[in-house]
């Protein structure tokens, strides 16, 4: 990885971020590094470098030795993301909830196993904690109570922001003052670094599901962790002992996506944007939940049945996951947090009516037709969304 070097705007981050050495090198594009091994001749050398991983989870000085303890091309992305988030130093994993899992490891191998959130959260995640599935504990609470429900084996508080599906946004410099000593985990998925850095906000932990914006193509399926080097050599630990490792390609086809992450993410925003006015201003929605921090994001609630949204749309894809550059809508109560409680869920504003739509870089009139042909047969089909009165209110 090259060091830090000068400060550079985001865009330009962007694009130079983890390619830094590649001129020097005579090459223009990273090269994918497919090995899953490396030779060595000096095996007491190889002896020392695992032991020092060993110990402290640093990345192995030298060349590469196995496929698990690291990859050059992984690298550069983990040290791209790292500087678009303004941390030191950033874990890739096989997956946003594989990324998750290890944070959580880490903690409880502290003997720290509660944890404190906030609902909304993705629902696998909120699945994840609430089940038990790693010997973890969790109290639910709102920001405010965030302080009060900590306690001596809280490991960590976790947030999202703006949550899934809701759009609902917290003060994240706030939430990291209530949460003291204990690391804040900030899912910074849906607002990417383009729209908020959530490290410089006081979170020690900023999750990203890569598969979404950061990949921003529908084609790659990822998770990553930005944090400080010490957190981050925990993690490189539990990755190499759990196997839950990014392939090369992915983490190729990632930092290919991070170069365009400024340009796609305010051009999506731009449109969603619109539409959230248009959807407000239509008697078929009751209402509109946009963030204030804006972004490609849109959950609306309709008057009619939003299952005949989905079957309606025809330009926008009826699929779960975000982020692409297609736009793409889904039911959560259906699909994304099916696997929540149905009252946790609801009591969470996950309502039976909510759609999400994740808008991608089509044109906005053309959404638009389709939107407003969907909620066309929406109404058609009697009511089954929202009961609210007359037009939507955004919020």
């Amino acid at each position: 990885m090259e060091t830090s070097g000068p400060v550079r705007a985001l865009a330009t981050e962007a694009v130079h971020a983890g390619r830094d050495d590649l001129a020097r090198q005579g090459l223009h594009a990273p090269p994918i590094d497919l090995s899953t091994t490396y030779p060595s001749y000096d095996s007491r050398g190889e002896a020392a470098r695992i032991d020092a991983f060993a110990t402290t989870g640093a990345d192995p000085e030298g060349p590469p030795v196995y496929g698990r303890l690291g990859n050059p091309t992984v690298a550069r992305f983990e040290t791209a993301l790292a500087r678009l988030e303004g941390t030191e130093a950033a874990v890739a994993f096989a997956s946003g909830m594989a990324a998750l899992t290890a944070v959580l490891l880490v903690r409880a191998s502290l003997g720290l196993r509660h944890v404190v959130a906030v609902r909304p959260l993705y629902g696998c995640s909120d699945h994840l904690l609430n089940a038990g599935l790693l010997g973890t504990e969790v109290t639910w609470t709102d920001p405010a109570g965030i302080a009060d429900a900590l306690r001596p084996d809280t490991g960590l508080v976790m947030v999202e922001s703006p949550a899934n599906p809701t759009l609902a946004e917290v003060d994240l410099r706030a939430v990291a003052h209530a949460c003291g000593s204990v690391p804040l985990l900030a899912d910074n998925t849906f607002a990417t670094p383009v729209l908020q850095r959530p490290a410089g906000q006081g979170a020690r932990l900023v999750l990203h599901s890569a598969t979404k914006y950061l990949g921003g193509h529908g084609d790659v399926m990822a998770g990553v962790v930005a944090c400080d080097e010490e957190f981050a050599g925990r993690l490189r630990q539990v990755r190499f002992a759990t196997g839950g490792v990014l392939h090369p390609l992915a983490g190729y086809l990632l930092l290919r996506g991070l170069s365009t992450l400024p340009v796609r993410v305010r051009a999506a925003s731009a449109t969603a944007a619109e539409l959230a006015r248009r959807l407000a201003a239509d008697p078929r929605v009751a209402r509109v939940h946009y963030p204030r921090i804006g972004g490609a994001m849109i959950a609306f609630e309709v008057h009619g049945d939003p299952h005949e949204v989905i079957a309606a749309v025809r330009l926008i894809t009826p699929a779960v996951s975000l982020g692409s550059v297609d736009t793409l809508i889904q039911h959560p109560a259906s699909i994304s947090h099916r696997i929540v409680d149905e009252g946790d869920r609801r009591g969470a504003g996950v309502s039976d009516g909510l759609l999400r739509m994740s808008v991608g870089l089509e044109d906005v009139d053309d959404l638009w037709t389709d939107l407003s042909h969907a909620l066309a047969a929406s109404a058609a089909g009697g009511a089954g969304g929202c009961d609210e009165a007359a037009a939507a209110t955004v919020r």
